[in-house]
């Protein structure tokens, strides 16, 4: 049962099994779901070329004492894992491998009593079943461990790796002997959560965060530690996905977009999938959140269906190879996905890539936003603005022209993946790069660009200051942690309300004047780091000279600070910041405070809905500009309106 799987073949009638959407993809492209559809024979892989798998990696069976259908069988287990249609599962039962071991066992006695030729009839369809099941699907055996407080992680091993191995891993883990065949979601004191990571990923597992946005996750919105904690839980370098509810959400918060690199608390951009943790075999139809298997499963695109090619994936930069499962009579389609969520700070459109206009010229632009920002997606033929895509009618053209403009023009050599989907018929040409490891980059010797939320922008001669002392500090990170260790560098720049961002002082008659003692602390507990808004921007200074106001600006997003800005050469975000700052002074008693924490005013700009929020510590009051709801935690997420 927990056999390598050898092939992608069906032993029932010999024919290959076909891959769950049918596409055939080689190299890193991938189409969307109008891609010509294969079956049969032709699905079967050749050398070199992926295949979209269906996975599903948080299973429990019967082998979990809160297993909601006592009467289901293992064998009901199985033939439900086929009707799916899934090719690779984890089984995940909560502290135990109960599951696992009844399973091999009802195997090696069926396969007993077939060497001494006792089988009976029944017997003997039942051991075929399993041995065409385990043709079909690679079984990954494994466990969800309750780490100390109660947040889960999965355990997902090889599919040879004994039993007794991974019972002799959950003794590590510190679940108690008499609990081992129990499976229950209590152990009692346990090991905390790092620990566990480092553990399991020793022991040669693959390691996931559980429902990780959702209760017991490390994710979770409501976070109850500080945010120095969860930075390290979603953050560690022995952590390989992130397990989510939300990664179809395409509006408002997703915990995907959350953790797309783009912050400096959480550089590093996670894998995110989901699972059904199914524990019962059919969706409850008075309770649709207690799903059945499969229902909210993933799909990844493997070369090979095994451990190794999961976890590869998991620890590479392709993200794109990773998305939601469809029906198959609604296959996905990633740039209907793309348009739907509209230009974000790692995504972009152009309809056109023409020299006249300056089209070809936007998109090197964004190119190299992106390359110095936290990477992106340009998409060319396409506009979220619009009903259907207009498409390119010579992809291979403006493919080629797009090359020799980026050998030509950016500096220095950045790599680009140039990939064409197809969606209503037409196709539109996709480029993706990553944040470049030569940053800042430049287009025609002296452009810099970054990206800030939904724009594209020249950077300013701070902010190419940022980069270039930012490239400096990953460098000496790197030689410090060389060996191994966390990526993250969340103590580089941005603190909490004791970090040396400028505080403002609350005038007499509510307005913001500059503080006096810029720069020193008002409390000193690193921990609410967490609760700041990470989206917006802040005013830390202000001062006035020959008649004209400066301001000094912090991107919350990454803590890099403006300054000289003023009203009249400042960007949207800063120029609304400035406009509200000097025309529209907060008055305390105006803002909706809950606690210290406030909303000042919020209104839907640009498509999103965007907060001013306030921020009082003692006489002080800090005011944060144009939040979006992915920068509102903790503290502020009471102002976020219920969906």
């Amino acid at each position: 049962m927990t056999r390598r799987r050898k092939s992608n073949t069906s032993s029932k009638n010999g024919q290959a099994k076909s891959a769950p959407s049918g596409n055939t993809q080689s190299g890193d492209a991938q189409s969307s779901g109008s891609a010509a559809q294969a079956s049969g024979a032709g699905n079967q892989q050749r050398s070199g070329q992926r295949k979209w798998y269906r996975v599903d990696l948080h299973l429990h069976t019967p082998g979990s004492n809160d297993y909601e259908e006592r009467t289901v069988t293992y064998y009901d287990w199985m033939q439900k894992v086929l009707e799916k249609e899934l090719d690779i599962v984890a089984i995940t039962d909560h502290n135990t491998v109960a599951g696992i071991g009844a399973i091999q066992r009802e195997i090696e006695w069926l396969t007993r009593l077939e060497k001494d030729g006792r089988l009976t009839e029944e017997e003997t369809a039942r051991l075929k079943a399993w041995r065409e099941f385990s043709n079909k699907v690679l079984v990954l055996p494994g466990f969800e461990f309750t780490a100390t407080f109660g947040f889960h992680i999965l355990g997902i091993f090889p599919p040879e790796t004994p039993v007794r191995h991974l019972e002799h891993i959950l003794l590590t883990l510190k679940v108690p002997t008499d609990k081992l065949d129990i499976g229950s979601t209590e152990t009692g004191a346990s090991t905390d959560v790092l620990t566990a990571y480092k553990v399991i990923q020793e022991a040669g597992g693959m390691v996931i965060a559980a429902h990780a946005n959702s209760t017991h996750g490390v994710a979770m919105r409501d976070f109850p530690f500080g945010g120095q904690t969860k930075i390290a839980y979603t953050q560690d370098a022995n952590l390989d996905a992130l397990e989510v509810t939300d990664l179809d959400r395409r509006r408002g918060y997703s915990t995907a977009r959350f953790f797309n690199g783009s912050k400096t608390e959480y550089p590093r951009r996670m894998h995110c999938i989901q699972g059904s943790d199914a524990h019962r075999l059919e969706t409850d139809k008075k309770n649709a959140k207690r799903l059945g298997i499969g229902e909210r499963a993933t799909e990844l695109l493997l070369e090979t269906p095994t451990f190794e090619a999961v976890k590869a994936l998991f620890r590479s930069n392709q993200f794109d190879r990773t998305r939601p499962a469809r029906a198959k009579d609604k296959p996905f389609d990633a740039l209907a996905v793309a348009l739907e969520e509209g230009a974000t700070i790692v995504q972009s459109f152009h309809e056109t890539a023409n020299q006249r206009g300056g089209k070809l010229t936007a998109i090197l632009s964004d190119l190299c936003a992106f390359a110095n920002t936290a990477g992106g997606t340009v998409f060319v033929g396409a506009n979220p603005r619009k009903d259907k895509p207009k498409g390119l009618p010579n992809v291979k053209e403006v493919e080629e022209e797009i090359r020799t403009a980026l050998d030509e023009r950016l500096t220095p050599p950045l790599p680009v993946k140039f990939d064409t989907l197809q969606s209503n018929n037409v196709n539109v040409l996709r480029l993706r790069v990553a944040k470049g490891d030569n940053r800042p980059y430049c287009l025609d010797d002296n452009k810099f660009y970054v990206r800030d939320e939904t724009d594209t922008s020249l950077a300013v001669r701070d902010e190419i200051v940022a980069l270039i002392q930012e490239v400096l500090e990953e460098a000496d990170t790197d030689k410090s942690s060389r060996g191994g260790g966390n990526n993250s560098r969340s103590n580089n720049r941005r603190g909490g309300r004791g970090s040396n961002r400028s505080p403002m002082k609350s005038g007499t008659d509510g307005s913001q004047a500059p503080s006096s003692n810029a720069g020193s602390s008002a409390t000193s507990d690193p921990e609410d780091a967490f609760y700041l808004p990470q989206v917006g921007v802040e005013i830390v200074e202000s001062e006035e000279r020959n008649g004209r106001k400066y301001h000094s600006i912090r991107d919350l997003r990454n803590g890099h600070i403006i300054t000289n800005v003023t009203r009249k050469g400042a960007r949207k975000l800063w120029n609304y910041a400035i406009q509200q700052h000097e025309d529209k002074p907060v008055r305390v008693d105006k803002v909706n405070w809950k606690g210290d924490v406030g909303v000042v005013r919020s209104e839907n700009r640009a498509g999103k809905q965007r907060f001013d929020l306030a921020l009082r510590e003692g006489e002080q009051i800090r005011v944060f500009y144009g939040v979006t709801d992915e920068g509102m935690e903790g503290a502020w997420e009471v102002f976020i309106p219920e969906e």
